[in-house]
C-alpha cells in the first residue's frame, strides 16, 4: 500500500468511524446539533452519519476520492458549529469532559488540511 492510498484509507476509515457511531449512538450527538437547524436533532444525526459513510466510501475509492476529499473537508467546516456547541455546553462539566469539549475544536482545522491534501493527490493507477 502506498503512502498516499494509506493517508486515503486512514482518512476513509475515521470518517466511516465517526459515520457508524452516528447511527448506532445518537444519542451522544443528538444534544451538540446546533438548535438553529430545523426540526429534530435525531435527523441532523442521522444524516451526518450518512454524510460521514457517503464521503468515506468516495475517499476511498481512488476513482472518486478527489471529490471526496473535498467533501470530507466540507463536511468537516459543516460540522464545526456542532463542536463549538459541545465545548460550550461541556464547559462547567468535569476536566474529562471539558478537555474533550475543548480539544474538538482545534482538530478541525488539521482535519480540514488532512481531506484538502487526500484531494490534491492523484489516484493511483491500477
Amino acid at each position: 500500500m502506498t503512502s498516499r492510498r494509506g493517508e486515503a484509507l486512514a482518512l476513509a476509515g475515521l470518517l466511516a468511524a465517526a459515520g457508524v457511531t452516528h447511527l448506532t449512538r445518537p444519542g451522544f450527538y443528538d444534544p451538540i446539533v446546533p438548535r438553529r437547524l430545523p426540526g429534530p436533532a435525531r435527523f441532523w444525526t442521522y444524516a451526518s452519519g450518512v454524510a460521514e459513510l457517503a464521503v468515506a466510501t468516495a475517499v476511498a475509492v481512488p476513482r472518486t476520492r478527489r471529490a471526496g476529499g473535498l467533501a470530507a473537508a466540507a463536511l468537516f467546516v459543516a460540522v464545526l458549529p456542532a463542536n463549538v456547541r459541545m465545548a460550550a455546553d461541556w464547559r462547567h462539566r468535569g476536566p474529562t469532559k471539558r478537555a474533550i469539549g475543548y480539544g474538538r475544536l482545534p482538530l478541525q482545522a488539521p482535519l480540514i488540511w488532512w481531506a484538502l491534501r487526500v484531494a490534491e493527490r492523484p489516484a493511483e493507477k491500477g
